[in-house]
């Protein structure tokens, strides 16, 4: 090797080094970034014998970061409904709470059960009425509840797919540049963990997997298998949202250029990610425990309901109304009736009513003969709380039960809804916490390797100067030499 070569292969070899050193120098800066993966320099030989960086790569476990996108979606999903019960029971209230239904339908049974001892009271009448109002205010305050529960839903749902369609215009933008940038054989590692980002943010709001093509080119798709991204185009998610809910509005679905992915209608739902957890919270969860609350409301007039003695056939609303009618309701005015039950007027001194109609009858007279002590229709009332009746079966809590056991259970349902969503939650976060600790020990930064790279590195850049004052001594010896030859 002469002079001239052995100067170009030294010169390599520092600028090697120095490229190499500014690598570890940008790991070391990176290494509290989130999503930030180490960088190695690819070192070759030249045809001159020197060195060159031929390319830039980062640390990659697809595998681990698929589960990473798998525990990231299924955490939001449990997160989105347990927000959502939670609200639900600090104000419907918990098993043995005094402001569930089932307690206000206790308290009731309770003064009725004085009233019924001493009929000729009329402030145990009034006590019955009161603890009546209370309950109908319960319910009425529970379905006013989940009707927001689920309109707090379905904005979050809209905030949702506008993320959603945010980041999948970043993910466009970012991936075109790494495709180009691999191409042409460019640096894209930096590129890479800002696309990993990417996926990282939208795993949060919609179950996604992935999958890679040529340089680079990456695809998605939902957890259920609608296309997301492919081939440089993003699909267009769309949602309207709707403002106000009842308890008989069906919330809208979700589409993924026009394809349905949530609601009754999807024929490929999304099982993932907040907009999944949501749209269980709006259509599913909050709908059934809406049913189990007008169910009892419809228990409830149909127990106090009152028939004409007169054998006529005509039955009438009693203590319980839905709204200002007495008319009994039908099974398509059942949805929302928690919402509209009230205590019938006739019998609430505060509108002019009477409370000691509640054991002489409301509607019709029963108490013909004026018996103070008339305590015929409360007992009937009590025997009709304890005893069957049916319910529909979209309650998901049974169809035969005695009014209060119906409540206490659709309690009990809610609150083990609460508890199965908490103890999932509790789970998806710790293998979230296992799948992130594996990544960043996958691809993460080691300190301390880097800062040992870094000494191995100064070292070699410290020989290899030192090689080059040689080789640089040599010439001017050379040099030397043959000026003096010349003059001699």
């Amino acid at each position: 090797m002469n002079l001239t070569t052995a100067t170009h292969v030294t010169q390599s070899a520092l600028a090697t080094v120095s490229a190499e050193s500014a690598l570890v120098s940008r790991n070391i800066g990176g290494v509290n970034s989130p999503g930030f993966s180490e960088k190695t320099a690819n070192v070759v030989t030249t045809a001159d014998g020197g060195v060159e960086v031929a390319s830039v790569t980062n640390a990659q476990s697809q595998a681990v970061f698929a589960n990473v996108l798998s525990a990231t979606a299924a955490s939001a999903t449990q997160s989105a409904l347990s927000d959502g019960l939670t609200t639900l029971a600090t104000i419907v209230g918990e098993p043995g709470s005094d402001t569930s239904p089932a307690e206000k339908l206790s308290d009731l049974t309770n003064a009725l059960q004085q009233y019924e001892a001493s009929p000729s009271d009329s402030s145990l009448a009034s006590a019955a009425v009161t603890a009546g109002q209370n309950l109908a205010s319960t319910l009425n305050n529970a379905t006013a509840t989940v009707q927001q529960v689920r309109e707090d839903a379905d904005s979050q749902m809209a905030s949702s797919v506008s993320s959603i369609n945010s980041l999948l215009t970043q993910f466009k933008s970012v991936n075109q540049q790494i495709v180009t940038g691999t191409a042409t054989g460019a640096d894209v590692t930096d590129l890479l963990d800002t696309r990993n980002s990417i996926l990282t943010q939208l795993s949060q709001q919609i179950g996604i997997t992935t999958s890679a093509g040529a340089n680079n080119d990456m695809s998605i798709y939902t957890d259920s298998g609608v296309t997301l991204f492919q081939n440089g185009t993003a699909s267009t998610v769309n949602f309207q949202p709707t403002q106000t809910y009842t308890a008989g509005t069906t919330g809208n679905a979700v589409y993924i250029d026009g394809v349905p992915v949530t609601g009754s209608s999807a024929t490929m739902p999304i099982q993932t990610g907040a907009l999944a957890g949501l749209a269980n919270l709006r259509d599913n969860v909050t709908v059934t425990y809406q049913s189990q609350l007008d169910q009892t409301a419809n228990g409830l007039i149909s127990a106090f309901a009152e028939t004409d003695p007169s054998n006529s056939g005509s039955s009438l609303a009693g203590l319980f109304t839905n709204g200002s009618s007495t008319a009994l309701p039908t099974a398509a005015q059942v949805t929302g009736l928690a919402g509209s039950i009230t205590v019938n007027a006739a019998v609430d001194p505060s509108q002019g009513g009477t409370a000691a109609l509640l054991s002489d009858g409301i509607n019709f007279n029963y108490n013909t003969s004026n018996q103070a002590s008339y305590d015929t229709q409360l007992q009937q009332y009590l025997t009709k709380l304890s005893a069957a009746q049916s319910f529909s079966s979209a309650g998901g809590i049974g169809t035969s039960n005695t009014l209060s056991g119906y409540a206490a259970a659709s309690v009990s349902w809610l609150d083990a809804e609460q508890q199965n969503v908490q103890s999932e939650s509790a789970y998806q976060s710790t293998l979230l916490s296992t799948s992130t600790t594996a990544l960043s020990n996958s691809t993460g930064v080691n300190l301390d390797d880097e800062m040992s790279q870094m000494l191995d590195l100064e070292n070699s850049y410290s020989a290899t100067a030192k090689l080059l004052t040689t080789i640089n001594n040599m010439f001017s010896d050379l040099a030397t030499a043959i000026d003096q030859a010349t003059a001699a």
